[in-house]
């Protein structure tokens, strides 16, 4: 179980952080930077479900709940050498359940007949800007994996991608299952 008693502890006050496995580095780093994302795709969720109620709010919060097992297995390097504790990583069966919401969610929305702007009710452009920083701590991630010796799961990075499609899915919802879309008009304004 996690106990925060303290707030702050001054150990950053150098510019660095402490990561899951007790290794120091730069807030700057690579690695603080792809959970850091993380976190702030977390927060603008927490926006977005000001505006949802039902089976919308529950996905969202089991969604919020994933993101923080997501920052763990970032903020927890995977070294092969054990640990003091269970390492928590996202595995496949959380990719999964994404899928089905795209899935379910998919299948009642009008077809796309132009790109989708990202605007409409509330929740929905709430739900596009979730998606677009899904994006960057996708990129992030992905650059992470491609710094020698540094490690990130396939299951960690298929999450975020497959997290993007079901938001993006979820804000086509919002908009009376796409009747709503605000519609890119090429060239409109020439």
């Amino acid at each position: 179980m996690v106990r925060l008693n303290k707030i702050y502890t001054r150990t950053g006050d150098d510019g660095t952080t402490g990561l899951g496995n007790g290794e120091r580095r730069s807030k700057a780093d690579a690695r603080v930077e792809s959970y850091g994302t993380v976190d702030e795709l977390n927060a603008v969720l927490g926006l977005a479900r000001l505006h949802a109620s039902g089976e919308t709010d529950r996905l969202l919060a089991r969604i919020q709940n994933d993101l923080f097992d997501l920052g763990a297995d970032l903020s927890t390097p995977d070294t092969g050498q054990p640990l003091p504790f269970e390492r928590l990583a996202i595995v496949q069966s959380q990719v999964d359940v994404i899928e089905r919401e795209i899935d379910r969610l998919n299948a009642d929305l009008e077809p796309l007949r132009s790109f989708v702007l990202p605007a409409g009710t509330a929740l929905a452009a709430h739900l596009h800007l979730a998606r677009t920083v899904a994006r960057r701590a996708e990129r992030l991630m992905v650059a992470l994996s491609e710094i020698g010796g540094e490690r990130v799961s396939s299951a960690a990075i298929r999450y975020v991608n497959r997290l993007s499609d079901l938001l993006f899915v979820m804000a086509r919802h919002a908009n009376d299952a796409g009747k709503a879309d605000v519609l890119w008009v090429p060239g409109a304004n020439r």
